[in-house]
């Protein structure tokens, strides 16, 4: 599978730029929503990507092994790419991923449930009921 089309690879740069002019002028940093979910299709890791870098491979974004602590931080499309699972497998990209919530909010919903996976079912929910707060619920 290809992890990411041209127009996702533009997406991600503009939005690294974008940030890159934030911390160059001295503005507030973007809080992009995430344009792209890669998924372990054997296993809980979950990766959301916001950024690009210059280098062509350096992605930005939230990052959960499944270990039950997502985090923020840089990874690699090249070792993403480069994965081997049982079956033949490899990661994928989720292609219909699209999210209306901010990178920060996917955070704060992702340490709180502990996994994207349960973060994003609960955002869904939240959602459907009423407009996103930003605050992630109490409780599973």
């Amino acid at each position: 599978m290809m992890l990411l089309t041209s127009d996702l690879h533009a997406a991600l740069r503009a939005n690294a730029a974008a940030n890159h002019d934030a911390l160059q002028f001295g503005t507030a940093e973007p809080d992009p929503v995430p344009l792209v979910k890669f998924f372990n299709p054997v296993g809980a890791a979950t990766w959301l990507a916001t950024e690009l870098h210059a280098d062509g491979d350096t992605l930005f974004g939230l990052a959960d092994l499944g270990f039950g602590f997502p985090e923020l931080g840089s990874f690699s499309l090249s070792e993403l790419a480069g994965v081997r699972l049982p079956f033949g497998l490899g990661i994928e990209r989720d292609v219909g991923f699209a999210s209306v919530h901010s990178l920060s909010t996917w955070a704060a919903w992702s340490r709180r449930a502990g996994s994207i996976i349960i973060a994003e079912t609960w955002l869904r929910r939240a959602s459907s009921v009423a407009n996103d707060d930003g605050i992630p619920p109490s409780g599973g």
